[in-house]
């Protein structure tokens, strides 16, 4: 059932499952969202299903109409925090990534589907690295980092922005620490208003849309997954069409890392993975000459199932 009988002594708990789930529309990578961006997909666990697993497909396929492929578990989220003020039941989310073809037609696609950028801007650098990052962000960070009295605090501080947000070595995967940081700095609004508020705080169009409750982070947890994930299993093609060209992959793998990638390094990887094989047809798209459509190889997945497949991003020349 969803709710689990308390403890002595205990406040009651109710499970939740919340939903990441991820299609590529546009060749941008784009969330499912609810009250016009504010929320992600949620509600509470149904006891009837054998799985949690089984009970999140049968509740998102049911709710958003858009069916599930690759599915995981991202994080249980359990601070004492999350509690219903009316009830004083503790709220237990069990968070899950998922990843779907978006099927609608161009230009039908529903309001609920969201940019990763809207949330994250500072985590989009195809165009190289954000001005924001140096112009908007690491001033107030800098201050908040001043602002510690003691000096280890001010060390550690000063190592942890260094680290995330480090420039030259920037590291796609770190979506959620980046977000804890400016979080714990009182830069996002979720945060709310600080004792000692930073001055010139970063205004929301810089800083990103925020999100209710804890869903912003939820969704910093599933993108830094996703990114992970496209480096060793090939996820990525649960995005993909049936057919695609090479050119299309890689902007793909782009939009989800955020990063642009070497041509000639990208495609000679897929090849020597085995993961695609020709169709004998050829792109319609207009413009340019017609290119190779391709197909992932299915049985690759039981190829690799020990070894797996790697499918690393590969710096920009």
């Amino acid at each position: 059932m969803p709710d689990m009988p308390p403890a002595a002594g205990s406040r009651p708990v109710a499970i939740e499952l919340n939903a990441v789930l991820v299609a590529l529309i546009g060749e941008e990578p784009q969330v499912l969202t609810l009250q016009e961006g504010a929320l992600l997909p949620s509600g509470p666990f149904e006891g009837d299903h054998p799985t949690l697993q089984t009970g999140l497909r049968a509740w998102v396929e049911r709710q958003t109409h858009h069916p599930l492929g690759y599915v995981e578990q991202l994080y249980t989220f359990a601070d004492r925090s999350r509690a219903e003020a009316a009830t004083g039941r503790r709220i237990v989310s069990i968070s899950y990534l998922g990843l779907t073809r978006e099927r609608a037609a161009a230009g039908q696609h529903e309001p609920g589907w969201q940019s990763f950028y809207r949330y994250f801007p500072w985590e989009d650098w195809r165009a190289g690295p954000p001005k924001l990052v140096a112009h908007a962000i690491l001033p107030p960070l800098g201050r908040w980092i001043n602002e510690a009295r003691d000096a280890a605090v001010r060390r550690e501080r000063r190592q942890r922005v260094e680290v995330n947000f480090d420039q030259v070595s920037w590291n796609e995967e770190l979506v959620l620490q980046r977000y804890e940081l400016l979080y714990e700095a009182g830069l996002v609004p979720e945060a709310g208003r600080s004792k000692r508020p930073v001055a010139d705080p970063v205004p929301p169009s810089v800083i990103g849309e925020p999100m209710r409750y804890d869903h912003r982070r939820i969704l910093a947890t599933g993108i830094a997954r996703l990114r992970a994930k496209i480096k060793y299993r090939p996820v990525v093609f649960e995005l993909m069409p049936p057919a695609f060209t090479l050119g299309q992959l890689q902007r793909a793998v782009e939009a989800l890392a955020g990063r642009r990638l070497h041509k000639q390094n990208f495609r000679r990887l897929v090849e020597q993975q085995g993961l695609v094989e020709e169709t004998d047809a050829m792109s319609a798209g207009t413009g340019g000459r017609p290119a190779k459509l391709y197909r992932f190889r299915r049985e690759i997945l039981l190829e690799r199932a020990v070894a797996g497949t790697k499918l690393p991003l590969a710096r920009s020349a």
